[in-house]
């Protein structure tokens, strides 16, 4: 018999610590006033939510000053967030704001790119050869190293504990994007570059026109047949 779920499933399941959770996948920390307002409930509701999920490990805390600032504990959770995403996605349509075409086609996924550009660099790379299947998952090939080293980026990056390549089910497009430290390194480049920007209070990441031609022009979009 595996692990117990039913622990994690119910914190997760609950519609207020779901919102707040929701909100921390844009990668940033918040405080608990601001989760209170993501969530729809009161400061002292939102405390105890947040001190279960601090006490399960799917948040941690650090205090600065008089404020303490929640964020998702690790990549591994919010991996498992996207997923469950992806899954609610397929069940139910997804409601449709004033930002959603926004948030489908550019949106941050705790600190990788996701939504229709965040697919279409996972598929390229994948088509140009970028990647090759490992004994734990997809890894980089040399002519991955290449394609990295025209962006400026040093093609032997190194991965830690945290997986280098990983593929991350797409809620929006159903299909993969990247994730890992190689789709974190990937996005900070775009925002260094100037390709892109976080808009703020959201998850969308904005590509300016120009920005969205050269991430397109790299990822050899005209020589598609």
């Amino acid at each position: 018999m595996g692990p117990n779920i039913t622990t994690i499933a119910a914190l997760v399941g609950d519609n207020a610590r779901g919102q707040a959770l929701s909100a921390l996948m844009a990668g940033r920390a918040l405080t608990a006033t601001e989760l209170a307002d993501a969530a729809g409930v009161t400061r002292q509701t939102i405390s105890t939510h947040l001190g279960q999920l601090v006490e399960a490990g799917l948040l941690a805390v650090e205090k600065q000053g008089r404020h303490r600032y929640f964020r998702i504990a690790d990549a591994e959770v919010a991996h498992m967030l996207e997923t469950l995403m992806g899954a609610a996605a397929l069940k139910r349509p997804v409601h449709v704001g004033p930002r959603e075409p926004a948030l489908r086609k550019a949106r941050v996924c705790y600190d990788h790119l996701a939504g229709e550009l965040g697919v279409l660099v996972y598929e390229r790379l994948a088509q140009r050869g970028a990647f090759a299947l490992g004994p734990e998952g997809i890894v980089l090939t040399p002519q991955g190293r290449d394609v990295l080293a025209q962006l400026g980026l040093d093609p032997v990056l190194p991965a830690g504990r945290r997986p280098f390549c990983r593929t991350c089910l797409d809620w929006s497009e159903r299909r993969h994007h990247l994730a890992g430290v190689l789709g974190a390194t990937l996005l900070d480049r775009f925002e260094q570059l100037g390709w892109a920007k976080r808009v703020p209070e959201s998850r969308v990441m904005a590509f300016s026109e120009a920005g969205e031609a050269k991430l397109r022009e790299w990822l050899g979009e005209g020589d598609r047949p």
